[in-house]
């Protein structure tokens, strides 16, 4: 059985992908650049938290608000998924103790809002790092004339030059 699958199974419950959902798994896997538009409950988050273990190391993960951060860290927690945040709702010393985990390599998946990633701190200390993937949840934020533009995605761009 292919790894992708047997995470599915063993890590998420799932025996076998929505519509669409492996095309997308299997191009993130390849390596490949992937704008997937889906509706909600489509299993977007699958999308890209089976590559990110699929190909190890660090996965970066790119959302705009910190309840949907927290659930979906939560339910990875749940899933066994070493997976963390860094944000604002938590205090210094919280994300202290999470950066150290994720700078010695106990953390796969890291969820982080595009405020906090694009700073030059943040970028320069993930460039020491493994990072294998990075998926930008929640992308209607890109669009400038959606009510919930947030400029910060628009400076995601430099992301491919930060991480070729």
């Amino acid at each position: 059985m292919p790894n992708r699958l047997k995470i599915l199974r063993d890590v998420f419950g799932y025996e076998s992908f929505r519509p669409n959902q492996e095309d997308v798994v299997d191009a993130m896997i390849a390596g490949q650049h992937v704008l997937a538009v889906m509706p909600t409950g489509a299993g977007k988050s699958l999308c890209y938290q089976v590559p990110a273990l699929v190909r190890g190391g660090l996965a970066i993960v790119v959302s705009p608000l910190v309840a949907l951060m927290q659930d979906q860290v939560a339910a990875l927690k749940l899933a066994g998924v070493a997976a963390e945040t860094i944000n604002s709702s938590s205090d210094r010393e919280a994300n202290v103790e999470v950066w150290k985990r994720v700078a010695s390599g106990d953390v796969r998946i890291l969820y982080l809002a595009p405020e906090r990633l694009m700073t030059e701190r943040m970028i320069s200390a993930l460039q020491r790092l493994d990072v294998k993937l990075i998926a930008v949840d929640e992308v209607h934020c890109m669009s400038q004339w959606g009510a919930s533009f947030r400029p910060e995605y628009d400076a995601l761009q430099g992301l491919r030059v930060a991480f070729p």
